[in-house]
């Protein structure tokens, strides 16, 4: 199966037409967050306030990037376990996330977010970090500095490879593949 070209922002209709195991070049701007910043945000929506970005049709990477070298755009920018995210996410999508990038498998609660609100889980491959940001062309902070790596950022992100993991269906590559070996 050749890949599916996806550009942010994502709508409805895009996230329906993916299926867990599709691969997926993501082109686009994209936001980072790991739990400090999912944390700081999350209570921002519980109090009725807004983000510091516009979630709506948005996708957050899951990574910590590490100090850019001297020329560089970002440095190793792989992704994270997303499990610790769980608590986090159901709320981001309520908001109007349409996806989230990391590693691992993401809980029940969040599979049920993604089909209530259309959303969809990608992962990344982990231990490529280095490869990885050579597909991010810009990076700025736009909120929480004084968190370092975990600052929100956003990413622009060009041929950005990642598949999908969950879907707004209930597939998971995770339960799929399993079940491959159970027979």
């Amino acid at each position: 199966m050749e890949a599916i070209k996806l550009n942010t922002p994502v709508a409805d209709q895009d996230i329906e037409k993916l299926r867990a195991g599709h691969k997926v070049i993501l082109n686009g701007y994209i936001y980072t967050a790991r739990d400090a910043a999912h944390k700081k945000m999350v209570e921002l929506l519980d109090k009725g306030e807004n983000l510091p970005f516009d979630p709506a049709g948005q996708i957050i990477y899951f990574v910590g990037p590490t100090p850019a070298k001297p020329g560089k755009v970002i440095g190793s920018a792989g992704p994270t376990t997303s499990g610790r995210m769980n608590k986090y996410s159901p709320a981001m999508l309520k908001a109007g996330l349409k996806g989230m990038i990391g590693k691992g498998e993401m809980g029940k609660e969040v599979a049920d977010a993604l089909k209530r609100y259309k959303g969809a889980y990608f992962v990344a491959t982990g231990g490529a970090g280095a490869l990885m940001a050579k597909r991010i062309t810009d990076s700025e902070v736009v909120a929480y500095e004084e968190l370092g790596p975990e600052a929100v950022r956003r990413l622009k992100v060009v041929d950005f490879p990642i598949i999908v993991a969950q879907d707004s269906h209930g597939g998971n590559i995770f339960v799929e593949g399993m079940e491959k070996y159970r027979k």
